[in-house]
Formats: structure tokens, C-alpha cells, sequence
């Protein structure tokens, strides 16, 4: 897993060599709408892509973390089909319907049935590197899926300049990331770890849970702001020191949230002595998350190793996965 980390930014260097070579036909009809389906490692990327180009791009976009997609998919749809490893069979069941409502498909993955089904089909397909958990190749879906945006029109390049800018970042500033993501680590061990930004690091958010879940073997929970101040916060009255939490914050969110979050943190206080505040470093919001998923990737790291677990192992997935097959 260190080396995996450590890989990525090259991931994000390959990536764009990828996307400078992948073609992409024109949709024959006007897309009105847009679902990426994709589950963990695969589908966090979509939500993060989703939440950089939200108010760019000219059509809503939404997630299929399911077996089915929403009714409104139509031919005026386009479906990208986000699977690391080919076979998630949620994210294939989203795309056989695509293809039954007739909408324009384009695959990300790195085989399986995903791209042959996009081979059959004559559907666009990009290939990234394959063999590795999904949660390590975030890179390749990021990249690819803000150049499908860019390839059709819908967003600027300039995004994948973005991408490369938050790369070099992230490698000028390893000493200093490595450094707080062992004082991060420190801190979660033997708590339960509770994670909160605003609205638009939430897809950050979520990463940083699925990296502690997996890699750290962390139970643990998010929630955003503005809506975590009507309801979650009340639930604070039975916090204790049990809980440690994370504010994610950043000088980029709306002033209220910003005021918002210094109350909140505040209350919290009151109610549990663990509390640690981040913030990223980035001039844009795909630096300031490129950062963010960097430092908790280490973090994640460095959480297993003082808990002498194993970050690579998911065994009880993969029981999963054999229990459904007997289904």
C-alpha cells in the first residue's frame, strides 16, 4: 500500500498521457442529463469529478451506486460506466439498462465485462492500468472522466491542467503532508473517527472515510454543513470522548459555512476533547481536494501501521462477494 500510494501522483502523469490519446464520438443527440455509476473506489471519483465541474457544466449530474439507474435515463442521457476491475456487478446491471433505454455509454475501466460489453456494443471505452486495489487507482478515473467532460464539450481543458498543477503540489509538499498525516494517524488510533467539511468537500469526505474503512480499519462517520447544523449536531448532546473528530476546512466555502463550522466546532468541544482541525493547501478547488485525499491516503497508511493491521486486506468483501455468488 505505500508503494500504491506513493504511486500517486505518477498515476495522475499516466492518466493524462491516456486521456491525450482517447477519441470520443460526438453523442447524435443532445444530452440532457448525466449519470456516472460507479461503487467505492470507482464511484468516488465521479462524485468528486462531479462536485469540480457542478457549476460549469450545463446539465445535471447524478450517481448510480446500484443495480438500476433512474427513470428520467433516456436516449437524451449519457451513462458512464465506472469500473476499476471490469466485473462490479451493481455498476453492469446499470449499464445493461443503459443500453435498453438506448442512452450514449462510455466505459472507464481496466477489462472485464465492462469493456467487452462496450467492444460488442461499439461503445467508447477507456482502458486505464489494471491489478491494483480500486481505492488506489483514483487517479485514472479522475483524470479520465474530467476529459470525457472536456472531449464533449461540456467543460474547459483547463480542468486537466488543474490536475497536473495539483500533482506537482502534492509532490513539492510530501515531507510536509507525510508529517500531519502521522499526527492524523496518532490521533484516530482507539477512537471512532467522525469527519466534517462543507458541502463542497463532501466527495473529500467520503474518500477520507472509504480510506479509513479499508486501509485503516476505522469505523467511522461523515456529515457536511450546512446540513449536519439541522440534525447531527442536536445528536452531539450524547458525545463523549469516544468520538475525534476532523473539521476539513478551507478559505474557499461560503462565509456562513465558515461561521457555521467555528460554532460548530465549538459545541462540539464541549462535548469531546478530541478535536483536530485540517486545511488544505491548493489554489483551486481540484488542488485543495487533490491535497486533501493525498494527506488521508498517508493518514490511512500510518493509522495501520500503529494498529498492526493490514491496509491491503478486505476479506470480509471478498467473503461477500463469494456469499453473492451463491445467490
Amino acid at each position: 500500500m505505500e508503494k500504491l500510494i506513493s504511486a500517486f501522483p505518477a498515476n495522475i502523469s499516466e492518466a493524462i498521457e491516456i486521456a491525450k490519446r482517447s477519441k470520443f464520438k460526438t453523442p447524435d443527440r443532445e444530452i440532457q442529463n448525466i449519470v456516472i455509476c460507479g461503487m467505492g473506489g470507482s464511484g468516488i471519483g465521479g462524485k468528486l469529478v462531479g462536485k469540480w465541474i457542478e457549476n460549469e457544466i450545463g446539465v445535471p449530474i447524478l450517481f448510480a451506486h446500484d443495480y438500476t439507474l433512474p427513470a428520467f435515463v433516456s436516449k437524451n442521457s449519457l451513462v458512464i460506466g465506472s469500473s476499476y476491475s471490469g466485473n462490479t456487478e451493481e455498476t453492469l446491471s446499470t449499464v445493461y439498462e443503459a443500453i435498453e433505454k438506448g442512452a450514449h455509454i462510455i466505459g472507464v475501466t481496466s477489462g472485464g465485462e465492462m469493456q467487452a460489453i462496450c467492444e460488442r456494443n461499439g461503445f467508447d471505452c477507456v482502458v486505464v492500468p489494471g491489478g491494483n486495489p480500486p481505492r488506489t487507482a483514483l487517479a485514472f478515473s479522475l483524470v479520465q472522466l474530467l476529459n470525457i467532460f472536456s472531449e464533449l464539450g461540456m467543460i474547459s481543458s483547463e480542468r486537466l491542467n488543474e490536475m497536473e498543477t495539483a500533482r506537482q503540489l502534492i509532490v513539492k509538499e510530501e515531507v510536509k503532508i507525510k508529517k500531519k498525516a502521522h499526527e492524523i494517524a496518532a490521533f484516530l488510533k482507539g477512537n471512532v473517527g467522525v469527519l466534517y467539511g462543507t458541502t463542497i468537500y463532501e466527495p473529500v469526505l467520503v474518500r477520507a472515510r472509504q480510506q479509513f474503512n479499508e486501509n485503516g480499519k476505522l469505523l467511522c462517520w461523515h456529515h457536511s454543513l450546512p446540513e449536519m447544523n439541522h440534525n447531527e449536531l442536536v445528536g452531539w448532546g450524547g458525545g463523549d470522548d469516544r468520538f475525534a473528530s476532523i473539521f476539513f476546512e478551507s478559505d474557499d466555502i461560503h462565509p456562513r459555512n465558515a461561521r457555521r463550522l467555528e460554532i460548530t466546532k465549538a459545541r462540539i468541544a464541549t462535548m469531546s476533547s478530541k478535536n483536530l482541525t485540517i486545511s488544505p493547501i491548493g489554489n483551486n478547488l481540484i488542488e485543495r481536494s487533490i491535497y486533501y485525499i493525498n494527506l488521508v491516503d498517508w493518514a490511512s497508511l500510518y493509522l495501520a501501521e500503529l494498529k498492526e493491521v493490514d491496509p491491503i486486506d478486505i476479506e470480509i468483501i471478498d467473503y461477500l462477494k463469494a456469499e453473492l455468488a451463491k445467490f
